[in-house]
Parts: C-alpha cells; structure tokens; sequence
C-alpha cells in the first residue's frame, strides 16, 4: 500500500538506525502485519491490540506529523 509506504520508508531512513534494540524489534514485527491494520493504527483510527506495537506507531505517527519531514517543504 502506497500510502504506507510514505509513512513506514522515511521513519526507516530517518530513525531506525536510533531506535534501541526493543523499538528496531517492534518496527521489524509491524511491518510483517497487515496493511489494513496497519493504515488504521497510522492513521489513528485503532489502536494496535497488541501493547508492544503502542510506542512504535506512536514514534511512527509523530515522525510523519513533523514538518521536517514533509518532502514538499523546500530546502
């Protein structure tokens, strides 16, 4: 799913490598998920059931919500 892929590629490139050991699991776990599961938790639509992937979306979420991040911005 494209959409994901806007918000899944640059929180990779940007802050996997800063993440300790827990998030990086985290990270690699949600994106073996669903797509729907995943749009809905991104898109703060649900909430994931599984506790362990609340932190990562959040991280997720608040990356993507940063205006630093935005590749329209010029530089």
């Amino acid at each position: 799913m494209w959409e994901l892929d806007l918000l899944l590629i640059p929180f990779l490139e940007h802050c996997f490598d800063h993440l300790d050991s827990e998030d990086q699991k985290a990270y690699r776990l949600l994106i073996e998920g669903e797509d729907q599961d995943l749009f809905a938790w991104l898109m703060r639509r649900e909430q994931p059931e599984d506790p362990a992937f609340h932190r990562i979306v959040r991280l997720i979420q608040e990356h993507a919500e940063n205006a630093d991040n935005d590749p329209r911005r010029p530089v």
